[in-house]
């Protein structure tokens, strides 16, 4: 029987092999562990995915090539390395080419998109305060939007943030700075310029 422990920044459960093991398990053939690692990892991938690209079918596509590039590149998997920080820097590089794709093919600015589900009239004030952090959020120029959903959204330190986004610790800092400042003016209805 397959113990199961409480992941600590998703809340979901997840099976008990660290990560480390199940990369060394995928690597002498065992398939099922390659799949518990999609598993255990393929919200916080396609949330990711979705963050940058604003699209569900792009962001699910990013997701499938995401894993799929790290499943034939698995011998390059460092031992001793976070696999999330790895994941997460294939999920960014495949979420940038396709961002890229569109931007070659529509040869023009993307005008930003707003969620696909709006919520009712309705809502409680908790959830209404959700939605506009959530829009303001998605307003924010790209390299502040990726940086504040790995920071506030999925918990990642400064370090692994540089990590997978390939930057200096300095520049993620400044970042994550100018996106809070965005975030205040947007919610307090200034108008926002890109820094």
């Amino acid at each position: 029987m397959v113990a199961y422990a409480q992941a600590p920044q998703t809340g979901r459960m997840t099976a008990g092999p660290e990560d480390a093991q199940l990369v060394a398990m995928t690597l002498r053939g065992n398939p099922e562990a390659f799949a518990a690692l999609v598993e255990r990892y393929d919200r916080a991938v396609y949330h990711l995915a979705y963050r940058t690209l604003h699209d569900v079918e792009d962001a699910r596509d990013a997701t499938q090539e995401a894993f799929f590039k790290a499943f034939r590149s698995l011998r390059t998997f460092r031992p001793g390395a976070k696999f999330s920080t790895w994941i997460f820097a294939i999920a960014y590089h495949a979420c940038c080419d396709r961002l890229n794709r569109r931007k070659r093919y529509s040869n023009e600015e993307l005008p930003e998109r707003p969620d696909a589900g709006p919520g009712p009239e309705q809502q409680t004030i908790a959830l209404d305060e959700a939605r506009r952090l959530r829009d303001a959020i998605d307003a924010l120029p790209e390299k502040y939007r990726t940086v504040v959903t790995l920071y506030h959204l999925q918990g990642k330190q400064y370090e692994e943030i540089a990590k997978v986004l390939n930057l200096p610790m300095g520049t993620v800092k400044t970042h994550l700075f100018r996106a809070k400042e965005q975030l205040r003016r947007l919610l307090g209805g200034a108008e926002v310029t890109e820094s």
